[in-house]
Order: structure tokens, then C-alpha cells, then sequence
């Protein structure tokens, strides 16, 4: 099963950037968690933890994109190093203010700051897009694989912040959570043979990249009209369905069992998306796309159906490991296709854009999933995530035509560009 995989990570560079990335990656999965228990614990409110951490989310999102877009115009090593140190200061400032009991505003303003911190994923898959330029089949199979080392951080980062949090202070798990990101960064941007060169000034410009006769400028802005919306449904799916469930667990007895059954949800996704890069991309990536969407649609009234019906722990364990399988393909598809419409001049950018999308989706089915839970019994909150699922399909289906008329149409492999990698997938 991971000849393939084996195949694309021994390329000049591979393996060495995609383990120099995954420190920063967990760290992201780590810091919101850190900083809920760390605040609940020093103020003794929940309600204040929440409040700081939606902020520091939305000051992330709307950052993003704009560190993406200096990524893109001066280079990965020149951006990354001072906005990861950059964060170092006010994340120090946090935790002074939260020992020596300053006001509350005190702590959204440092944490506000904190979010310099780059999109560390978006940068893997921007040197996975230069490495195998050309290469729809192996773009395909490297998309996979970071999807599912997303979700293998997203298992893992969670658990190991509050295990750090409990067991040592309320401040060790975001300070582990600091020290990867700039370690993650620093290892990185260390790995200069294998950046993407920047693309030159006039590649911004309308008609500067072509592929098949279609200008990727125009092509990225319409395709991502699309993507952008479809991308934040997603958010919506990912932010309610941890929401729901740890009150749906709550008000059955279970509490306990949360952390298992999300674990669960990004379990189910690690390894479909892992399954699905093995598979060679008969079809265009439009088509690949609206078939995981479709399939997470479908897969998101397993848990309504358990959570309606009162099922127990057992049966909703099933149900979300198989609605989290249907998340991968979206997710694979959906980075593919920022990835071929955009021009390589704008791709952190984009790739940054549409990671905020998510960001605030979940910022948005947190809040959503949350108050269905306190007035509505709790299993009616996987409603939720279902109809944010439903909506991401009827966005990608009413805009097919304009995916369709910007997206590459072939996969053929440009001549000496990792032929090899796209020959080796099994049929």
C-alpha cells in the first residue's frame, strides 16, 4: 500500500521538507487547546478562554492570506523565520499577563497578536506543487498524504496538549506548542534546495500563466469564488461535529469518551485519504472534487442519524469514523484545485485563503453546533454538520461550469517532470 508513498518521499528534498514541516503542524493543532485550559485555569472562565481563542482564530484568518501573499512575493525562508519570531514576543506577553492578573483585554490584545505564526501545511504543498509540476498523478498522491498528516497531527496534538497541561502546568502545553512552531518553521525554511523559486513579477498578471490556453490568473479568481464558500461550509462541518459531540456525550453519560470519538472522526480521514492517493485520477479534478463532496454529504447523516435516535457510544464511534472518511477527499481535491488554478505567483496566497475559509468555518460551526446543543437535545446538534455538508455540495455543484471552464483538463505529466511517480501508481 505505501509503495507510492515510499516513491514521491524519496525524490530529491521530499522527505526531508515534509518531516521539517510536521513540528509547526502539530503545533497548530496543539495551541487553541493549550490556550482554552491555560486561560480556564488561571481566570477560572471558560466563557473568557472561548472568547480569547475565537479572536485569535479570526486575527489568524484574516493574516493568512497576506503573509501568503509576502510568502509568494519575497520567499518562504525571508517570511517565515521573522513572522514565527515575531510571534515569540506577545505569546511571552500572555502568559506575564495571565501570572500577574492584568485585565482581560489584555490577553485578547496578546493573543491577537500571536497569530503571525505562517500556514506551515500551505508551504509543504507549495514545494510538493514545484516538485511535481506537471504531475497531476503525483500532485494527487502528495495532496493525499499531507491531508493525512493533517489528520494524524490533528489526533495526536489535541491529546498531547492537555496530557502536558495537566500533568506538568497549565502553561507547558503552549509552550511545547511554541517551541515546535519555531522549530518546525526554522527546519523548514532550512530546507532552501527545495523552495520554490518566485515566480516573476509579471506572473501576477492577467494572461502571464497559461495552461492549455487558459489563463490561470482569471481562471484562480473565478475557480476560487467557488472554493472559497465550499471550503468554509467544510469549516462549518468540522467546527459542529466537535461541538456536538462533546455535548452529545455529556448528555448521555458518556464525557469521557469525547476525546476517542473525535480522534475517531480524523482517524477515519487519515486513512481515506491515505486510500484515496493510491488511486490513479482516471477523471478531472472537477469531477473528483464533487465526488467527495457528495460522499461526505452522504456519510454526515450517519452521525444525525445516531444522534437523533440515541444510539450509543458504539454505534455513533462507527458513524463518525466513516462521516470523517468522507472529509479527506473533499479536502485532497479541493487543495488540488487551488493548486492548478492559481498561477504559481500567487500560491501560498491562495492556498492561505482558502485555509482561512476553514478557519472560519469552524470559528462559525463552533458557535452554530454550540447553541443548537444548549437548546435542542444533544444529538440533534449532528443536524448541523449535515446541512453545512449538503451546503458545501450544492456550492460545488452549481459552480461546475465555472471550475470546468478554468481547471486543467489533462493530468498528462509535462515531459521529465516525475514521470516516474505518476507511472508507479497502481491502476
Amino acid at each position: 500500500m505505501f509503495t507510492s508513498y515510499r516513491r514521491i518521499l524519496a525524490l530529491p528534498g521530499a522527505l526531508a521538507f515534509t518531516l521539517a514541516g510536521l513540528p509547526a503542524r502539530l503545533s497548530m493543532s496543539m495551541t487553541g487547546v493549550s490556550a482554552v485550559v491555560l486561560i480556564s485555569e488561571r481566570r477560572h472562565s471558560y466563557a473568557l478562554a472561548g472568547a480569547v481563542s475565537a479572536a485569535g482564530l479570526v486575527t489568524l484568518a484574516v493574516l493568512l492570506p497576506l503573509l501568503g501573499r509576502l510568502v509568494d512575493r519575497y520567499g518562504q525562508a525571508r517570511v517565515a523565520v521573522p513572522a514565527v519570531l515575531a510571534a515569540v514576543a506577545p505569546m511571552a506577553g500572555l502568559l506575564l499577563c495571565l501570572r500577574s492578573g492584568a485585565p482581560d483585554w489584555t490577553l485578547f490584545l496578546c493573543w491577537a497578536a500571536c497569530s503571525t505564526a505562517p500556514n506551515v501545511g500551505g508551504m509543504v504543498r507549495a514545494r510538493w506543487a514545484h516538485l511535481l509540476r506537471g504531475d497531476e498523478a503525483g500532485q494527487h498522491l502528495a495532496n493525499s498524504l499531507e491531508q493525512a498528516l493533517d489528520e494524524l497531527c490533528f489526533m495526536l496534538g489535541p491529546v498531547l496538549a492537555v496530557l502536558l497541561c495537566r500533568a506538568l502546568t497549565p502553561e507547558a502545553g503552549l509552550l511545547t506548542s511554541a517551541a515546535l512552531c519555531v522549530a518546525g518553521v526554522l527546519l523548514l525554511s532550512a530546507q532552501r534546495g527545495t523552495e520554490p523559486p518566485l515566480a516573476p513579477a509579471s506572473a501576477g498578471t492577467p494572461g502571464a500563466d497559461r495552461t492549455n490556453g487558459t489563463d490561470r490568473t482569471a481562471g484562480g479568481r473565478g475557480g476560487l469564488l467557488v472554493l472559497l464558500p465550499m471550503f468554509l461550509a467544510t469549516g462549518v462541518v468540522f467546527g459542529s461535529m466537535e461541538v456536538t459531540t462533546i455535548a452529545y456525550t455529556d448528555a448521555t453519560g458518556h464525557g469521557s469518551l469525547a476525546g476517542l470519538l473525535l480522534g475517531l472522526v480524523a482517524a477515519g480521514s487519515c486513512v481515506s485519504g491515505l486510500v484515496f492517493g493510491l488511486l490513479r485520477p482516471r477523471r478531472g479534478p472537477v469531477a473528483r472534487l464533487l465526488g467527495g463532496v457528495a460522499a461526505m454529504a452522504v456519510l454526515m447523516l450517519l452521525p444525525a442519524a445516531a444522534g437523533l435516535s440515541g444510539a450509543g457510544p458504539a454505534v455513533l464511534a462507527a458513524a463518525l469514523f466513516l462521516a470523517g472518511s468522507g472529509t479527506a477527499p473533499t479536502m485532497v481535491s479541493g487543495m488540488t484545485l487551488v493548486q492548478q488554478l492559481v498561477p504559481a505567483g500567487r500560491l501560498n496566497e491562495a492556498m492561505a485563503a482558502a485555509v482561512s475559509a476553514i478557519l472560519v468555518g469552524i470559528s462559525a460551526g463552533s458557535a452554530l453546533g454550540g447553541a443548537v446543543a444548549q437548546r435542542l437535545p444533544g444529538g440533534t446538534g449532528y443536524v448541523v454538520p449535515a446541512a453545512a455538508a449538503a451546503t458545501a455540495l450544492l456550492i460545488a455543484a452549481t459552480g461546475t461550469r465555472r471550475l470546468r471552464a478554468t481547471a486543467p483538463t489533462t493530468g498528462t505529466p509535462a515531459a521529465g517532470l516525475a514521470v516516474p511517480v505518476a507511472a508507479g501508481l497502481p491502476d
